[in-house]
């Protein structure tokens, strides 16, 4: 079995890639409420931050600052995920040993994490996050996707609303 070493640090700031276990299937944008309303009921339930995020078809970032004293991103995680797989369909597919491990199929099994470890990295991973659906090719300027945190960086003057189209985009965070 494959040892993860996950970082835990009270209060840190991390960065998140929840990917679909199926990644034709995109419902992450076609079940963008049901995401939503996960997100919302999970901060209810166990305060956090949610920076910044963006939703892809198949993937989502997420820039997330847990409260002082506290370092449980796994399970907060965890229970998103479960609440947004309870809430669309149940795939015709389930192999057996998701079906024996209570599974819905939804999600992959793991998660991708990283600690951000000062201002740099975080401005780094910002951009990264908003610019994500220009680096996929789903729009050609990150103010044409709809769903994303860049809005609302706009409205409060962080991004210009023509940002990550004509300037160069460090795209070393994230991968």
């Amino acid at each position: 079995m494959t040892n993860y070493r996950r970082h835990y640090r009270a209060g840190g700031i991390y960065f998140f890639t929840l990917v679909l276990a199926d990644r034709r299937r995109g419902w992450l944008v076609s079940h963008i409420d049901a995401l939503r309303q996960s997100l919302h009921q999970e901060q209810q339930r166990a305060p956090f931050a949610l920076q910044a995020w963006v939703v892809l078809p198949e993937h989502c970032h997420l820039l997330m600052r847990l409260p002082e004293g506290d370092s449980d991103f796994s399970n907060r995680l965890r229970r998103i995920k479960g609440e947004f797989s309870r809430q669309i369909p149940l795939p015709a597919d389930l192999r057996q040993s998701q079906i024996e491990k209570g599974e819905r199929g939804v999600w992959q099994r793991r998660f991708w994490e990283h600690a951000i470890r000062d201002e740099e990295d975080w401005r780094r991973h910002m951009d990264y996050i908003h610019h994500n659906p220009v680096k996929h090719g789903l729009v050609e300027r990150v103010r044409d996707w709809p769903h994303s945190s860049f809005h609302a960086y706009v409205q409060r003057g962080v991004y210009p609303q023509d940002w990550g189209w004509a300037e160069e985009v460090d795209m070393a965070a994230g991968e």
